[in-house]
C-alpha cells in the first residue's frame, strides 16, 4: 500500500449498522481500510485511506446508510504523512529520546485523527502514537515529541481542532520528561 493521501472515518454508535457502512464504504470506492472494530462502549469505528476522490465517494456512502448512528466523521483529503505511522503504533523513538512529550485527549476517536493531523501540519514534531478508542472508553489519544516549542504548537493546534469539534478532554505539555514515562515507547 502507497501512503494514502486522504483519511476518512466513520464512528458509529451501533455496531451491527457499522458493519453495513463498512460493506457500503468499500463496496463503493477503491479505498484501503486502515481500521473497521467495534470500540468501547458499544461502538463500531471505520477508517479507511486513499485518494482524496475515493476517499470521499466511500465517507458519502458510509454516511448515506448509516442512518441516525453516526456519532462523529471526518475527511481529511491532504493528511500529513506521519499520521499513517502514529496511527499503526509503528514509531520507534530511540533509547535516548529526550524530546518533550505532548497529549491530547479526546472524547471520539475521529476527533483524535483531526487533531493529530492539524499537530503534524503546525509543528515539527513526531507524532509516535494515535490511539483510538480501544481501552480508553471510547476517547482518542495523542502522543507526540520534538523540542519544547514545537510540542506547545503541535498541542495548541491539535486542542484548538478538538475544542472546535466540542470533543477536547485534555492537552497537556511535559518540556522535560522522565525517561520512565517514554519507557513504554522507547
Amino acid at each position: 500500500m502507497s501512503t494514502p493521501r486522504a483519511i476518512g472515518a466513520i464512528e458509529l454508535s451501533s455496531v451491527g449498522i457499522g458493519y453495513q457502512v463498512e460493506d457500503a464504504m468499500l463496496k463503493a470506492a477503491s479505498v484501503d481500510l486502515l481500521i473497521a472494530r467495534t470500540i468501547c462502549s458499544g461502538k463500531y469505528l471505520i477508517v479507511v485511506g486513499g485518494g482524496v476522490s475515493q476517499v470521499q465517494s466511500s465517507i458519502q456512502a458510509g454516511l448515506s446508510d448509516a442512518s441516525d448512528s453516526v456519532i462523529d466523521h471526518l475527511l481529511i483529503p491532504n493528511v500529513h504523512e506521519s499520521v499513517f505511522p502514529a496511527l499503526g503504533q509503528s514509531v520507534v523513538l530511540g533509547r535516548d529520546y529526550t524530546g518533550a512529550l505532548g497529549v491530547i485527549e479526546t472524547f471520539s476517536g475521529t476527533s483524535a485523527l483531526a487533531a493529530a493531523d492539524a499537530a503534524a501540519k503546525a509543528a515539527r514534531v513526531t507524532l509516535f502514537r494515535i490511539h483510538v478508542a480501544m481501552a480508553l472508553g471510547g476517547k482518542g489519544l495523542i502522543l507526540m515529541t520534538g523540542g519544547v516549542a514545537d510540542v506547545r504548537a503541535g498541542v495548541q493546534a491539535a486542542a484548538d481542532e478538538a475544542r472546535s469539534r466540542g470533543l477536547l478532554v485534555s492537552e497537556v505539555v511535559i518540556p522535560r520528561p522522565s525517561r520512565e514515562l517514554f519507557a513504554d515507547y522507547l
